[in-house]
């Protein structure tokens, strides 16, 4: 289970989390909240649903999300590193993307989303494309952002 190998190395790499979710409404709080002792290492999340939550709470930029869109790189990156500073967290995670089934456009399809991470001294996004329903939509998204940050994970505790 990801969040489980996630929250060992939380742990014994003495890192905290913190998360703002858009399309994935909590769900990934929630999976890591699953784990007995997630308390000491996960910090708390924000969903940020409304482009509002997203720049009066999280810092995005309103020029980002007219530029960009409320679902684009920028946006996620923004988010991440806003929750990580917000909450005083070492590591970020920022989603945002178009669970669907509606909201989706020619550019922005339906199961576009962005995760991105964001430490100190390491910070990235990554574009998915999914072609599921809402549901495993926002499963993937979760997903991803769990090897995501494990991945990153790995690679801190070989330094």
């Amino acid at each position: 289970m990801l969040e489980r190998e996630v929250g060992e190395l939380l742990k014994e790499l003495g890192l905290t989390l913190a998360v703002a979710e858009s399309c994935t409404g909590g769900l990934l709080a929630h999976r890591l909240t699953n784990i007995p002792g997630s308390s000491s290492y996960f910090i708390g999340g924000v969903v940020a649903y409304s482009n509002q939550v997203k720049t009066s709470l999280l810092g995005v930029s309103e020029e980002t999300i007219k530029t960009k869109g409320a679902v684009s790189e920028e946006t996620a990156l923004q988010m991440a590193r806003g929750v990580r500073e917000l909450l005083k967290a070492d590591i970020g995670i920022g989603i945002t993307g178009i669970a669907g089934p509606g909201g989706g456009t020619p550019t922005k399809p339906v199961g576009l989303v962005y995760v991105a991470l964001s430490a100190t001294d390491h910070e990235e996004c990554r574009q998915f494309k999914w072609e599921s329903h809402r549901i495993q939509n926002k499963r993937l998204s979760t997903e991803a952002a769990l090897e995501m940050l494990l991945n990153y994970l790995r690679c801190r505790r070989r330094i």
